[in-house]
């Protein structure tokens, strides 16, 4: 991976092995798991689809032409990378029509397969989708036994939750754009532009953060101030004395500790915590100068990823992994902790909810 990521620490020191992801498409598998069922009837006409080498936004255009609508009539519950084979839901806004024929898309688009239709009383929208089931084939490694060592630890400890490099843009591009905006030294006007720069900003932060923990030890441990999240909820509590069974909830995975998705409104964390993170936070004015601007919301966002149903199996000097992450956590996140991805042509990369 580029230099980017390596402003952040590893929770099981930066690895030793090397290797190649994505060498091609099927060594990157993604399904969809959107966490409900369809009501059977509606005006939305959901489409499953299969597709290799390409990308979701593309699918969304000619399918759209297929329908005979309009590309903002058809939307998504997460992107999906464009190298790699993928699987995902879409939905086309049909009232009072009956359900296209796709054979002659199909046809015409080799990379794409309709897997199922349905319909449904509500459009999907990004975000709705519970996560994604991954089948990662690493090659070439050149110590495969120090790969399956780490991915024990993985197992039992997890990662850390970081964005990727992909939402910082090629070289940080992103970051680096945020800042100057920041500090007024252009304006964006594009709302693509400011939504990729303001999600920099805030993805950078959380990674900091989550880096600063690690530095000092106290990422598995809770501390004075923290906020502490049940899994697959919004709300935290705040950890105002140590004397309770804080650490024992963390360490059975009923709470997890989080850092700030940094918004306009002040941390709800406290004492120690809310010094450890306002040090990073303040450390870069720029960046939470576009933040507050902005007017974006405070959020939370867990320290650590601990993929779900993780298994691998060796072949040669590849390593099959499969897992399950949630919506917006990256599958890169766990690869990082494995090895060093070699560099190659026309690389790629992807997360849980792209």
């Amino acid at each position: 991976m580029s230099d980017v990521m390596d402003n952040f620490l590893w929770l099981h020191g930066k690895p030793t092995s090397q290797g190649y992801i994505k060498v091609l498409p099927e060594h990157f598998v993604v399904k969809e798991n959107l966490g409900f069922s369809f009501a059977g009837h509606g005006e939305h006409f959901m489409v499953k689809i299969h597709k290799v080498g390409e990308n979701t936004k593309y699918v969304v255009n000619e399918l759209a032409k297929a329908c005979g609508v309009k590309s903002r009539d058809v939307s998504w519950a997460g992107l999906k990378d464009r190298h790699a084979v993928t699987e995902q839901w879409l939905s086309v806004h049909l009232p009072g029509k009956d359900d296209p024929d796709l054979a002659q898309f199909e046809a015409e688009h080799p990379g794409i397969k309709v897997l199922e239709t349905a319909r449904h009383d509500k459009k999907l929208r990004p975000g709705d989708l519970v996560g994604n089931w991954f089948e990662l084939r690493l090659t070439d490694i050149d110590t495969p036994a120090a790969v399956i060592e780490r991915l024990e630890k993985v197992q039992q400890q997890g990662v850390p939750n970081y964005f990727g490099e992909q939402r910082f843009g090629r070289g940080g591009n992103n970051v680096v754009k945020a800042r100057a905006w920041g500090n007024d030294e252009f304006r964006v006007r594009d709302k693509s532009k400011r939504s990729f720069y303001l999600s920099a900003a805030r993805s950078w932060l959380f990674n900091m953060v989550l880096s600063a923990r690690i530095e000092q030890q106290n990422v598995h441990t809770v501390i004075l101030g923290d906020c502490l999240q049940a899994q697959g909820r919004h709300d935290s509590t705040l950890v105002e004395s140590l004397d309770g069974d804080w650490q024992s909830k963390v360490d059975a995975g009923e709470l997890a500790i989080t850092a700030p998705m940094v918004g306009d409104n002040a941390l709800p964390t406290s004492a120690d915590a809310e010094a450890l993170e306002l040090a990073v936070i303040d450390a870069e004015p720029p960046l939470l100068k576009l933040i507050r601007d902005n007017r974006m919301r405070h959020e939370r966002r867990p320290l650590l990823l601990k993929p779900d149903q993780l298994t691998w199996q060796q072949e040669d000097n590849d390593i099959v992994v499969s897992f399950a992450l949630p919506a917006g956590c990256f599958a890169t996140a766990v690869v990082r902790e494995l090895m060093t991805v070699r560099e190659q042509e026309g690389e790629y990369y992807a997360n849980s909810d792209q």
